[in-house]
């Protein structure tokens, strides 16, 4: 049995090598705009670079980030959580599929992932994500998870010469009990 493995996706650490992977994901200017937004071009050298301290580096403060592969190791996407806080037991992460792995599921196994070992293992009581208005695939996975829409900032993300909503959606410990910790998934 291993924790970071389902019938579907395996977690890891990312490698040095990884560098390549993520360098050709920051191709894909759709993926970056519904991540955060249309990034500049950056030299292969770059990402290697990043890469290579990113594979060293450990759960700090709780954060860490993980390449998705599928069950035949290959990296179909990534996840990483932020802004962890312990003392109040909150938690946000984010997370990418690159393009020909989308709809797959990939991305609700990795976040199921992720949410267990924070609720069961870290003592977390709540899970915050946020995306812009126009990111229906993020909108449509959380809510299908059972996430519950907590908010919206208005005009708060522009890209793609429009301002857009960000949305804020949440899921507590309890609910995630309820759902997942009690046979459904």
């Amino acid at each position: 049995m291993n924790y970071w493995q389902t019938s579907l996706v395996r977690l890891r650490g990312v490698e040095p090598e990884d560098g390549d992977v993520f360098w050709e994901w920051n191709q894909d200017s759709e993926m970056a705009r519904n991540l955060e937004f249309v990034w500049p071009p950056v030299s292969i050298a770059q990402v290697r670079a990043w890469a290579g301290t990113e594979a060293k580096r450990k759960l700090e403060d709780d954060s860490f980030r993980w390449v998705i592969e599928n069950l035949e190791g290959t990296p179909v996407g990534f996840i990483h959580t932020h802004n962890c806080q312990p003392r109040n037991g909150v938690f946000k992460y984010g997370i990418g599929i690159a393009g020909p792995h989308r709809g797959k599921g990939f991305a609700r196994a990795a976040a199921l992932l992720v949410l267990r070992y924070y609720f069961k293992e870290l003592r977390y009581q709540k899970v915050t994500v946020q995306m812009h208005s126009a990111n229906a695939a993020s909108r449509a996975l959380h809510e299908g998870m059972g996430f519950v829409r907590e908010g919206t900032v208005r005009r708060a993300i522009f890209t793609d010469g429009r301002y857009l909503d960000e949305l804020f959606y949440g899921m507590t410990v309890e609910e995630w009990q309820q759902r997942y910790d009690l046979g459904e998934g």
